[in-house]
C-alpha cells in the first residue's frame, strides 16, 4: 500500500469530454483525511489467497454466470452464447459458468495471470475481501484523489494527453469498436496489474484495465449540496460508485478513463471489467 498526504484537491471536471448526465462537475475543492491506498487492483493471486483462506463463494459462482464481453470468450465457444442486451448494447453475453476462475467462461482459466486483477467480482464480493483484509473500499472521493496522482485538474493520471510522446499509458481499446481490439497497447483483455507507467503516487492502472468499485451509492446530484470534507456519498441507492475505465472503454462510445469519470453498476453485478482496489484510514 502506498501512504496518502490527503488534504484539498479540486475534484470533478467541466469540459466537451465530460459526460454531464453522470454528475462529473462542478468541480469543487474537497479535503480528506490520510489514507493508505493499494498500489495495484486487487490480482487473481490476492483474491485466490482469500478464498483459500475462507472458502468464500462469489456471487458470480452462487449464480451461476456472469457477463462477459464477446471478445473475451474463446472463439470456438461464442457459437454457443448468445449475445443479449445490456443497456443498450448487444455485445455481451450472460455466460453460464463464468467467474473470476473462468473469466472468459468454460474453456478459460487463470492459470498464467496470477498478477492481473481478479474480476466478476461483485461490490458485495469486493467488500467481504476488504473485510478479510482489515482494509476497506474507497470513498469515491479517496479514489480520485488517489488517481489525479497529485496533479491538478488533469484529464487523466499523468496528465492531458492520451498518449503523450505517442506512448500508450493505459489499457483501453484500439480499432473498431466493438468489432476488433487490436491490441496496440500490448493487451486485448486484462493487463498485468503492475503495467505501464504508475502515476505521480506510485499507483499502476488507476484508468483503463479494469473498472474499480468504490464505497459510495451513486448519485448523479448528491454532490451539489453534500459536504466538502471527507465525503462518503449519499446514504442509500441502487448502483455503487465505479471508476477508471477498463480495457473495453473506448472515445466512440465509452471515453470514461479519465480522473473524473464516474458511473454506476448495482452491488451483486459482476462483469469481465470490473475489479477493485482498497484502502486503509
Amino acid at each position: 500500500m502506498v501512504p496518502l498526504k490527503g488534504g484539498a484537491f479540486r475534484m470533478g471536471a467541466v469540459g466537451p469530454e465530460t459526460w454531464i448526465a453522470d454528475g462529473e462537475g462542478p468541480v469543487r475543492e474537497v479535503t480528506l483525511e490520510p489514507f493508505w491506498i493499494d498500489q495495484t487492483a486487487v490480482t487473481n493471486d490476492q483474491f485466490a489467497a482469500f478464498v483459500d483462506d475462507t472458502g468464500y463463494l462469489t456471487e458470480a459462482e452462487r449464480f451461476g454466470w456472469s457477463f462477459v464481453f464477446h471478445n473475451q470468450i474463446p472463439k470456438g465457444h461464442r457459437k454457443h452464447v448468445q449475445l443479449v442486451s445490456v443497456q443498450g448494447t448487444s455485445w455481451w453475453a450472460r455466460l453460464d459458468k463464468a467467474d473470476w476462475k473462468k473469466p472468459g467462461g468454460p474453456g478459460t482459466n487463470i492459470k498464467k495471470l496470477g498478477a492481473h486483477p481478479v474480476v466478476h467480482a461483485s461490490w458485495n464480493d469486493a467488500a467481504a475481501f476488504a473485510t478479510w483484509s482489515g482494509k476497506r473500499l474507497p470513498t469515491e472521493a479517496e479514489w480520485e484523489f488517489a488517481s489525479r496522482g497529485g496533479l491538478d485538474q488533469k484529464i487523466y493520471p499523468w496528465g492531458d494527453e492520451l498518449l503523450p510522446e505517442g506512448k500508450h499509458r493505459c489499457n483501453i481499446w484500439q480499432g473498431p469498436f466493438p468489432q476488433e481490439d487490436t491490441g496496440e497497447d500490448g493487451y486485448a483483455g486484462t493487463a498485468p496489474a503492475k503495467s505501464f507507467r504508475a502515476n505521480g503516487f506510485g499507483l499502476y492502472h488507476c484508468v483503463g484495465n479494469v473498472w474499480e468499485w468504490t464505497a459510495d451509492w451513486f448519485s448523479p446530484n448528491w454532490h451539489l449540496t453534500a459536504p466538502m470534507q471527507n465525503p462518503m456519498g449519499p446514504a442509500s441507492g441502487t448502483g455503487r460508485v465505479i471508476r477508471g475505465g477498463s480495457f473495453l472503454c473506448h472515445e466512440s462510445y465509452c471515453n470514461r478513463y479519465r480522473n473524473s469519470a464516474r458511473t454506476q453498476n448495482t452491488p451483486d453485478s459482476s462483469t469481465c471489467h470490473t475489479g477493485f482496489r482498497c484502502v486503509m484510514s
